[in-house]
């Protein structure tokens, strides 16, 4: 089986058939690893793609996936696709630039507050580590005690505890933080359903609307005076004689109420 990059010719033949042949036929008729040629189809043709898949995909032809990559760990990048893939299907690509910055922030959150329950986690099991470490020494017969050994952990407990203390705080307000931005970007389940209400209103409801706001009245109104005035030159266009490409005289709007002798 033959290893190393692609050549051209190989990837050309990969997109002829990409879409007609399974890639396991194809990596065999290349002698390749098959792994290597979905992979290939995937990322590079971008077919056999689920939405959040293609999404995923994008991220990491972004011009800022590179800072990405220097920010975060290998497994919160894996996670960061992941969110991101799930938030753009959310709002089916409906995503313009400032919003697309909102989304790598609203994710970035979501991984400092992982970070901060994990070394929660890590200080939790260290107290409790320690504290059967000093409970164990205290155990013992006073004149057998190390009492620097016991001083020592019970600085580290406490030093664990406020920095769980400093953590938890952190943790709050990232929590909080987050929240704010998904009310800005109208991603809370509350706002979704309000969304959903709004779309069911009954005719006398959105009359009601258009009496209690004037000015939304005089906007449509002046829309559909726009539009019959449009329509009412048009038609006076097409009610006029026209010569054709072949010569014939007509009118192409031709009714009772335009017929001309």
């Amino acid at each position: 089986m033959k290893k190393g990059r692609f050549t051209l010719e190989e990837m050309e033949y990969i997109e002829k058939y990409a879409s007609s042949i399974n890639f396991r036929q194809i990596a065999k008729n290349l002698d390749r690893d098959p792994e290597s040629v979905n992979s290939y189809i995937k990322n590079k043709l971008k077919l056999g793609l689920s939405d959040e898949e293609e999404a995923a995909y994008t991220l990491e032809n972004r011009p800022y996936w590179p800072e990405l990559e220097l920010q975060f760990t290998k497994t919160e990048l894996e996670l960061f696709k992941y969110h991101w893939s799930r938030i753009i299907s959310q709002f089916r690509d409906d995503v313009i630039p400032t919003e697309e910055l909102q989304v790598i922030d609203l994710i970035k959150l979501e991984i400092l507050m992982n970070r901060c329950l994990k070394q929660n986690k890590d200080n939790i099991e260290q107290i409790s580590l320690y504290e059967t470490l000093v409970a164990t020494e205290r155990s013992r017969d006073i004149d057998q005690q190390n009492k620097d050994e016991i001083f020592g952990l019970d600085r580290q407990i406490a030093s664990l505890k406020a920095s769980q203390e400093s953590l938890n705080r952190d943790y709050r307000e990232l929590q909080a933080k987050k929240s704010t931005m998904l009310k800005d970007m109208k991603a809370t389940r509350e706002q979704r359903v309000k969304r959903l209400e709004d779309s069911k209103q009954s005719f006398n409801s959105w009359i009601a609307h258009l009496m209690s706001n004037p000015d939304v009245t005089r906007k449509y109104g002046i829309e559909m005076e726009k539009m019959r005035l449009a329509m009412m030159k048009e038609r006076e266009r097409l009610s006029a004689f026209h010569q054709y490409q072949d010569g014939i005289i007509d009118q192409p709007l031709l009714t009772p109420d335009t017929v001309k002798e």
